[in-house]
């Protein structure tokens, strides 16, 4: 495993990569078009297991997936929970995994040591940053506090025309039905500026995302 150490200046909102698209006008970012090119995916989700076993499944159906059709995993460097078992079935299918994490968690000893690649980041911020710059598109799975945050991060993103980088999310045994509503009453409320369904797209099974890769 190789491990690498980056630091970022925090919060410089000069950098080039917190300016919006020049190519794509507010609002019309992160449209999902029905093929596109996923080479590597970046996913967000949760390091304990959850209390229903279909989390972990579909963790390690999604893990199969990948390394069958190619697709690189970016994810945030843990060995612990849905995130460890997606990144086991990634090498023992003999995938590609890249784990990114803070070097707080690392001290706790979090840290996955038989991933194909570990950076070492300075803290949360920078390692959502770093995970989005290495990814094609983002996807959820079901996740605590951090998982939302990273959620929500990518999507405001998005509306703000930061990145048009697509955003799925699994949404494993219903696990996201009450967020999924709640978003929508946000819609409704008149506090977002499209429709979610043209931010996020929400699939039921980890093999629904093949439909959306063209390669």
């Amino acid at each position: 495993m190789t491990i690498l150490e980056f630091r970022f200046p925090i919060a410089d909102l000069s950098n080039e990569f917190y300016q919006p698209l020049q190519r794509s006008p507010l609002g019309q970012t992160g449209k999902l078009n029905k093929c596109m090119q996923i080479n590597s995916l970046a996913v967000f989700c949760g390091s304990k297991n959850g209390n229903n076993p279909i989390y972990s499944q579909h963790a390690a159906d999604l893990g199969r997936l990948m390394a069958i059709n190619n697709i690189s995993l970016i994810y945030g460097g843990s060995r612990k929970g849905i995130m460890g078992a997606l990144a086991d079935t990634i090498m023992t299918n003999g995938g590609k995994a890249i784990g990114v994490i803070p070097r707080i968690l690392v001290g706790w000893e979090h840290q996955h040591d038989g991933i194909t690649e570990l950076l070492i980041v300075d803290d949360m911020h920078v390692r959502k940053r770093k995970m989005y710059e290495l990814c094609d598109a983002a996807l959820i799975l079901p996740g605590g506090f951090g998982t939302l945050d990273e959620m929500f991060e990518l999507v405001t993103w998005n509306q703000l025309a930061i990145h048009d980088k697509p955003i799925f999310v699994l949404n494993s045994a219903g696990f996201y039905d009450r967020l999924i509503q709640h978003m929508l009453f946000l819609e409704q409320s008149g506090f977002l500026y499209e429709p979610i369904d043209k931010k996020m797209k929400f699939l039921k099974e980890p093999s629904e995302l093949l439909v959306f890769r063209s390669n």
